[in-house]
């Protein structure tokens, strides 16, 4: 049972002019957002971490690539955690979309929410989005199992939307409540999915302190919830299983 740390990319030039970036080439990390990554990076330098996967889009990369690099792990491209296709919707101002009816529609009922095709961008629904982030969480969350072990730590470094969805998915509310979630720039979100339960560790965490979510030594993470809340981290930096 790994623990999955889900990363948004930092500060993007699309966040500062407030349009909807999509798959658009060319989005790169703004000033801000490189030093969030930076920051990042430091936060990971001596954590152990099996693997690093992001999606192929330049503000995530930038992302990444700084984070693996002071974990010591190996970074891949995973193209299923890929912004979500906005279609017709792609490069355009947060502010003009918010006028139409479709943005209602992903506000209050996601799960029918489809983007407009465009002859230059794909188009996708929010669902489409949300089964294929989270079968490829769950798809490297496996392959990370079978070859670290249970007690292994991965980062997978996307887009806020595909975060939220996998939060939604993963804490049984669904789809439909995904817009209760929120997935700043840079943040950090850990999940833990086991046979029985899948356990929220943390949401949309800025600067966060990573050793939290380091496994400890002694035991591997527990498959069931402690039943009373258990006792949390305990002094000696480590989680109590019991």
């Amino acid at each position: 049972m790994p623990t999955c740390l889900l990363v948004r990319h930092g500060h993007s030039s699309a966040n500062g002019q407030g349009i909807l970036a999509g798959r658009m080439p060319g989005i790169h990390l703004t000033e801000a957002g490189v030093e969030q990554a930076a920051d990042l990076a430091r936060r990971f330098a001596g954590i152990s971490v099996a693997r690093v996967v992001t999606s192929p889009l330049e503000r995530c990369v930038e992302t990444a690539t700084p984070l693996a690099a002071a974990a010591g792990a190996p970074l891949t491209e995973e193209p299923d955690l890929l912004e979500c296709a906005y279609g017709a919707w792609t490069g355009r101002p947060l502010a003009e979309l918010s006028k139409e009816p479709l943005w209602g529609t992903v506000q209050d009922d996601p799960v029918s929410a489809r983007f407009p095709d465009d002859d230059r961008y794909a188009a996708e629904s929010l669902s489409e989005m949300a089964q294929r982030a989270m079968a490829s969480v769950r798809r490297i969350d496996e392959q990370v199992r079978e070859e670290h072990g249970d007690a292994a730590l991965w980062v997978a470094v996307s887009h806020g939307d595909l975060v939220k969805a996998v939060l939604a998915e993963a804490t049984g509310s669904g789809l439909a409540r995904f817009q209760r979630y929120t997935a700043d720039p840079a943040s950090v979100s850990a999940v833990r999915f086991g046979a029985r339960h899948t356990f929220l560790l943390a949401a949309n965490v800025l600067a966060p302190d990573l050793s939290r979510f380091v496994p400890p030594p002694e035991g591997q993470p527990s498959a069931d919830a402690v039943v009373g809340g258990g006792a949390g981290q305990g002094a000696n930096g480590h989680h109590p299983q019991g």
